[in-house]
């Protein structure tokens, strides 16, 4: 299973970012293998809108089965939901603690967005 966690640094250990869309990195962690990888998403920092967008599109390419963050607005939801991506709110700690807490059952996938989008 492949655990994606919105992340300020790109490290295992960094804090999880409590924003989804405007999360400078994303680590994606193979719950199998524990190998992970860091993937940027400083590009949709300074997007005045569509930043939930262009990071669920960006973060796609890495096929992650969930997707661990602070907050997830309506946009990103869809889309992340839209391609069988389950999402979890609430998230914080470390990537690590999160993933570790995720496989612990301490995490349930969100029915929907936690936040409102920015129009």
């Amino acid at each position: 299973m492949k655990i994606a966690v919105s992340v300020d640094r790109p490290e295992l250990d960094s804090p999880v970012n409590p924003r989804f869309g405007r999360a400078p990195y994303f680590i994606v962690v193979d719950s199998e293998t524990n190998q992970w990888e860091a993937v940027e998403n400083t590009q949709n920092l300074q997007l005045p809108q569509g930043a939930g967008i262009q990071a669920a599109q960006n973060l796609m390419q890495t096929r992650p089965d969930v997707v661990l963050t602070g907050n997830c607005g309506p946009k990103a939801f869809r889309v992340l939901n839209a391609a069988g991506v389950q999402v979890c709110v609430g998230v914080k700690g470390t990537a690590r603690e999160a993933v570790q807490d995720y496989l612990a059952g301490r995490y349930s996938p969100a029915q929907g967005p936690n936040v409102e989008g920015h129009w």
